[in-house]
């Protein structure tokens, strides 16, 4: 088993793949070299001497520059490294991407809609438009339990703290987010719960969505009935009427859209499990599927690579304004744009956000960019989409959920036990986590460090994801979670 990985010829540093005690020899591509102080498993070791402000590479991209000088063999982390990364910047396009080349599309048991989407759940949600009614929304899925079987897959309740006392870009959020999950393919039938007096009533989220099917998706204001949970258990059981008889049939892998996204990362996700999921996308994208790519912040640093495989030059600019409106944002709340590795990420061997986000957008693959979405928006253009949204967990997963994904493939190098409102496929970037973790973790990449080849690793990723979209159900199911979480940047009143 190797010991070190040296992952670009242009590299000045090596991962360890172990543990290393100082004194310890390793060889990297066949150079020997000794470790001159303790090296934690996935950290770095500098592989030359890097004189004070000498950039520091890893990916083939800098991650940030020396504080000192660093001798060889030394360990290279947030002791010795500090970011490079600045504010608002001018691009330069620089077209690399290129078209993949079109494979023949793989299928699965899923639910086709009368919209032309498939679902890979025939689920009951209740989507509560203000946290006034999230106790009625919980009650009545609680009650509703009853109602599962005979093709209704599981009856949940969204429910968030918003909906109220919201202005601008807030009250907006909440709308755009309730009124695309209400649209949701996974969601055979939806009750959209309101109170009465909120800002964000149901006749908000009624006129943001497109050809309703009155059968499916009921609205119920709260302040109108006498006995809400009663009127609300007879609207639950009309929708579930309906969708017993909904059968999964045979449906293209081309009408899958995958959600991307890591969290609780490790020195090793950037080198196991994101490049899988990178290799995953591309075989997705292939067969005429979609992903997205989100978390914005933790694109800071990798961002020119994402803007040179945009398809069009429209996309590019859209990129950069994705990438400068995010930083500009941070400015506005007097915030760093750099502060972004978590106290876990930095145990695991991250030590600046360019580290992190050279890591993150291996998820990507090797796709061009074919569009650029708003937080909120749905997506539109087959490919490779990025979207806009924070990197905390639960708010993007549910960004991406709301953009139409139908399952999300989650990265993991600590290890987290969320869930998001479709099916959130969690991956270990490490065997250790894989094996203490077995109730959270579905899929461990930990294998590509002691043999097993990526091709092979993100083809058996595609096969558990069409387990999956047929059914399968992942272990945050399993357990139960179901959760969301919307975006907010402004006042509350």
């Amino acid at each position: 088993m190797r010991t070190m990985l040296k992952i670009t010829p242009r590299d000045n540093v090596a991962v360890a793949l172990k543990a290393l005690e100082a004194g310890e020899c390793v060889e990297v591509e066949g150079a020997s070299y000794t470790a001159a102080t303790p090296v934690p498993a996935g950290h770095k070791m500098a592989l030359k001497p890097i004189a004070k402000g000498e950039t520091i590479i890893k990916y083939g991209y800098p991650i940030g520059e020396a504080k000192c000088d660093i001798a060889v063999g030394e360990h290279v982390h947030v002791q010795n490294l500090h970011t490079l990364l600045s504010g608002e910047l001018t691009y330069e396009w620089n077209p690399s991407g290129k078209p993949l080349a079109a494979a023949e599309a793989k299928t699965f048991p899923g639910y086709a809609r009368e919209n032309g989407s498939v679902g890979v759940r025939n689920e009951l949600w209740i989507l509560p438009t203000v946290g006034c009614v999230s106790g009625i929304a919980k009650a009545l899925e609680r009650q509703a339990q009853v109602l599962v079987g005979g093709g209704v897959e599981a009856v949940h309740a969204f429910t968030h703290p918003y909906g109220c006392s919201q202005m601008g870009d807030d009250q907006e959020h909440t709308r755009d987010v309730l009124a695309d999950l209400a649209q949701h393919p996974n969601a055979g039938g939806v009750l959209v719960l309101g109170l009465g007096c909120e800002n964000s009533g149901v006749e908000e989220i009624r006129k943001r969505m497109s050809n309703i099917n009155d059968k499916r998706v009921r609205f119920l204001v709260c302040q109108q009935v006498e006995d809400e949970l009663e009127a609300g258990m007879e609207l639950l059981t009309a929708i579930a009427d309906e969708m017993r008889g909904d059968v999964r049939t045979p449906c293209s892998a081309s009408k899958l859209v995958v959600g991307l996204k890591c969290g609780g990362s490790d020195g090793f996700s950037g080198i196991t499990a994101n490049p899988v999921i990178g290799g995953f996308s591309d075989l997705l994208i292939a067969q005429g599927g979609s992903t997205i790519l989100t978390e914005v912040p933790e694109m800071f640093g990798a961002e020119t690579i994402l803007m040179d495989r945009c398809e069009t030059e429209e996309t590019f600019h859209k990129t950069v304004s994705l990438i400068n409106d995010f930083k500009r944002y941070f400015e506005e709340n007097h915030q760093t744009i750099y502060e972004n590795p978590s106290p876990g990420n930095k145990a695991g061997g991250i030590s600046s956000l360019e580290d992190k986000a050279l890591g993150c957008t291996q998820k990507s693959g090797f796709a061009p960019v074919k569009d650029v979405l708003a937080y909120g928006e749905r997506i539109r253009t087959q490919g490779l989409n990025l979207l806009s949204a924070p990197g905390n967990d639960l708010v993007a997963a549910t960004a991406l959920a709301a953009s139409g994904a139908q399952i999300v493939l989650f990265s993991t190098g600590r290890g987290t036990p969320f869930a998001s409102p479709v099916p959130t496929v969690k991956i270990s970037s490490n065997t250790p986590l894989a094996e203490k973790k077995r109730n959270w973790i579905d899929f461990n990449t930990g294998t590509l460090l002691t043999g097993q080849e990526l091709p092979q690793l993100a083809q058996a990723l595609m096969d558990k994801v069409l387990a999956i979209a047929g059914g399968e159900k992942v272990l945050s199911e399993v357990n139960g979670y179901h959760d969301m979480a919307i975006f907010k940047t402004g006042v509350t009143l």
